[in-house]
């Protein structure tokens, strides 16, 4: 982006002590960031993701003021946060408990940011008026926390954040809270008021669905270090590392069985006794066991015309599926190992049975050749 960044963090390092012993002691310390580089643009919106214990809750309240950095530096538009105390910084803050004032009204609970910044009643009253109507809350003015849905509450919660009109809005685990249906619809509705309002936004969330639809960033973290940032489609189509491609939907890693160089940015492999040519990762070609990634949803299966039932190059035995209508999941227990393939839109009776030799087979443009050593080429790359 050609932009400069509206948030941005250098070098940030968080280490928390660890104490023990009768005197309670500081024996050692917990790594919770560890040199974590960041840049934010004016009107995105970034998820963060990763295992639990990754660091991604812990950059989070870092943003928000709720925790220090041991080393590096946090700014935005320019001016350093460090020395900010959360009340002070232009932020917003959704909680995965909504953290709704429970003897306040809709209305009186929007409006306590504003009270804060001791706005007069007459502003106060327009901006709450207009944040209610916005998302369709105005009806519930006067209404308490507890005669609310759970999406209700999630909206007044938002509405909260949004009526001081921060720079930057937090979310944390924002719909964990609501059941399947319902975090659906909440994350269409948030990302329309997002787009229409223009506000920068960042979510930490478990939930991969939710950063994939949400967001024009996806940050992902492991070990307290940041493993790749990309777009929704760089990450499930081209991820960075095995680790990455493992944690972000689902991935059939077949063996290559030889690897050759091609032109900038190919390589020449051998899979299931094809030759193909396929993208490759940069550092594949000199990893000692290159994989081969293959989306599910990439792989064609079809019955297998052999009569020998024995099991062939490119071919699998079926040992599960399972019929969801608009979709039929297969496992395919092949030469190189488990394979899983997603069928769309099948035809019932042309299902290949559990039992049965099937083919499988996928475009070479749908598949990212990847270093099996990704962790250590992932470090080699940010050195």
């Amino acid at each position: 982006m050609s932009e400069s960044p509206i948030y941005r963090a250098t070098g940030i390092k968080k280490y928390f002590p660890v104490t023990g012993g009768i005197l309670r002691r500081t024996i050692g310390y917990v790594k919770a960031l560890d040199g974590v580089d960041l840049d934010i643009y004016r009107s995105e919106t970034i998820s963060v993701i990763g295992e639990s214990g990754c660091g991604k809750t812990t950059a989070l309240r870092m943003i928000a003021g709720f925790e220090t950095p041991t080393r590096g530096r946090v700014l935005l538009d320019g001016d350093d946060l460090s020395l900010l105390t959360p009340d002070k910084r232009p932020m917003g803050m959704v909680f995965q408990s909504y953290a709704l004032f429970p003897h306040m009204t809709v209305f009186d609970n929007v409006a306590y940011g504003l009270r804060v910044q001791k706005k007069s009643a007459s502003e106060i009253k327009k901006a709450v008026a207009e944040v209610l109507d916005s998302m369709s809350l105005s009806h519930l003015a006067n209404r308490a926390p507890n005669q609310l849905s759970g999406g209700q509450q999630q909206r007044v919660a938002l509405a909260r954040a949004m009526v001081v009109r921060p720079k930057v809005l937090l979310f944390d685990e924002p719909l964990s809270n609501l059941d399947a249906k319902l975090r659906a619809q909440m994350r269409i509705e948030i990302r329309s008021i997002q787009r229409r309002l223009g506000i920068t936004s960042i979510f930490v969330t478990h939930d991969q669905d939710e950063a994939m639809s949400l967001s024009d960033r996806i940050v992902v973290m492991r070990n307290a270090v940041v493993e790749q940032v990309g777009t929704p489609d760089e990450i499930y189509r081209r991820p960075s590392s095995v680790f990455v491609a493992d944690f972000i939907g689902r991935s059939n890693f077949l063996e290559v069985e030889s690897v050759t160089k091609s032109k900038a940015g190919k390589a020449k492999v051998v899979v299931s006794g094809k030759k193909m040519e396929v993208a490759a990762q940069s550092k594949s070609l000199s990893s000692n066991k290159p994989v081969l990634l293959v989306r599910p949803e990439s792989i064609v299966v079809s019955a297998a015309k052999s009569k020998s039932g024995k099991v062939g190059k490119g071919e699998g035995k079926v040992t599960n599926v399972v019929f969801y209508g608009n979709h039929v999941e297969y496992t395919l227990d092949t030469h190189e190992g488990v394979i899983v393939a997603v069928e769309s839109d099948p035809i019932y009776d042309e299902i290949v049975p559990v039992g049965k030799i099937a083919r499988y087979s996928f475009s070479p443009e749908r598949a990212w050749l990847l270093p099996s050593d990704s962790t250590l080429a992932m470090k080699e790359d940010r050195k």
